[in-house]
This record gives C-alpha cells, structure tokens and sequence, in this order.
C-alpha cells in the first residue's frame, strides 16, 4: 500500500489491554481492575482513562459487530431470515432500534466489500 494511501484511511484507536482479573478478585465487588489499590492520584487517572477509553472501543467494537449479526440474520437472501421484530426480540432492542441496527449492518457490510 502507498504511503498516500496509509495516511487517507482513518486510525482505529489501540485501546489499552484490560488486564486479567483473577477469579478471587471478581468476587470482590470493591475490586476493579486493581484501580482501588492505587494510592498515586496521577497514576490512578492514567489507568482509569485507558481502561475508559478501552471499554468505549470495545462497546463501538462490539456494536459494529451486532449490527453486521443483525443484517446477516434479516438478509431476504436467506431462507431462515429472521424479521426485525426477531432480532429485536433476540437482542432485546426495540423494534426501531434493530431496524436501524439492520440498515447500519448493511452499510458495514457492504463498505467492506468495496
């Protein structure tokens, strides 16, 4: 790929890597990503805004993802195509909601071929 063209494509942020939780710490309700045990204000507000920023990504991520599951589920080319009522109902959205979410899909989808 060209130079030029590296630069025209827009960056997808590197979201900082959420550390592993040991099970003994999921069970504490205080515990969060060890976040409680930092006593340096500046370090703590680091930490804290890469985890923000790491689950914003992972939420967008994860949303592009569903609306590419959602307009694979309501494509007419399938013969087990579900309505956006099913999906709504599947995804617990309303039923705008995956209508939307269908149409977002599709223009994921179809941006990905081109």
């Amino acid at each position: 790929m060209a130079e030029s063209d590296q630069s025209e494509q827009p960056r997808r942020l590197r979201p900082a890597p959420l550390l592993f939780e040991p099970s003994e710490a999921a069970t504490d309700p205080e515990h969060f990503f060890d976040l409680e045990s930092m006593d340096d204000p500046a370090a703590l507000l680091t930490r804290a805004t890469e985890l923000t920023l790491a689950f914003r990504a992972a939420a967008d991520r994860a949303t592009e993802f569903q609306a590419v599951a959602a307009a694979q589920l309501a494509d007419p080319r399938r013969f087990d195509r579900l309505t956006a009522a099913d999906i709504a109902d599947r995804a617990q959205w309303t039923e705008d909601y995956a209508k939307k979410m269908i149409d977002f899909g599709r223009d994921l989808l179809k941006d990905a071929t081109s």
